[in-house]
């Protein structure tokens, strides 16, 4: 088994350090890690350390640096704009997404989607986002941390967002085109725009294909919109060799 990775603000520079705070208990109180054991300390931007534990402490670890490396951030980047789903399905987007390798995921307050983001409600509701992509990056031993915008996005911003970039497709059903055989970019970012439960509506589509959005499709097989995203980017981490 792989040896596994905690999050923290910044690599230490010391050779021997303590790790403590919400990692450490994680570390010493649920994974019950030991002296002898091994681990590996990221810092979400591509810095990672791995470690020997020395000693368990209540809460803490006291560990030795073994060796330090960087991990170049991925080219192209994979960005996911996700249609506000009801219920905990956006959480399982984003964990699911996360651990296939997305690097943004921007949250889209589309026409039919049922869930709204406003006030504290919505400030809530991408902090949950972010706290299942932190997790789920841990889980998959990631160097680099996706990024959650900051607030969902209305359809004009996302059309916005989708101008100029090196390669923007919409999942659509409708579509002609599949992803799996249309043409794409050795760098800049790749964009995939998945739509809530009811679907993305015909303006929306006509919006995003005006911003130079391609409509595509993956199969034949209509996907909820918790895994839509997730399937994308098995196909497209396929066919750039990231797997």
């Amino acid at each position: 088994m792989s040896a596994p990775l905690f999050l923290v603000e910044s690599l230490p520079a010391a050779d021997e350090w303590t790790l403590d705070g919400p990692e450490g208990h994680h570390a010493a109180n649920v994974q019950r890690l030991t002296a002898g054991e091994e681990l590996i300390l990221a810092d979400g931007r591509g810095g990672t350390a791995l470690a020997l534990v020395l000693a368990s402490g209540k809460g803490s670890l006291k560990i030795k640096i073994v060796s330090r490396g960087y991990a170049e951030s991925p080219d192209p980047r994979l960005v996911v704009v996700q249609g506000l789903p009801k219920g905990d399905r956006g959480e399982l987007a984003v964990q699911a997404m996360t651990e296939t390798g997305v690097d943004e995921i921007i949250p889209w307050s589309a026409g039919r989607s049922v869930t709204v983001w406003k006030g504290d409600r919505g400030t809530k509701a991408r902090d949950k986002w972010a706290a299942t992509a932190r997790e789920a990056a841990k889980q998959a031993r990631r160097p680099w941390l996706p990024t959650i915008a900051p607030g969902a996005l209305s359809t004009a911003r996302v059309a916005d967002r989708l101008r100029g970039e090196a390669a923007a497709f919409v999942l659509h059903e409708e579509a002609t085109d599949r992803l799996s055989h249309v043409p794409l970019p050795a760098a800049g970012e790749i964009i995939l725009v998945v739509g809530p439960e009811g679907g993305i509506a015909p303006t929306e589509l006509d919006a995003f294909a005006d911003a130079g959005a391609r409509p595509v499709r993956l199969g034949d097989l209509v996907l909820r919109t918790s895994t839509a995203g997730v399937a994308a980017l098995s196909v497209l981490s396929a066919r750039l060799g990231r797997w």
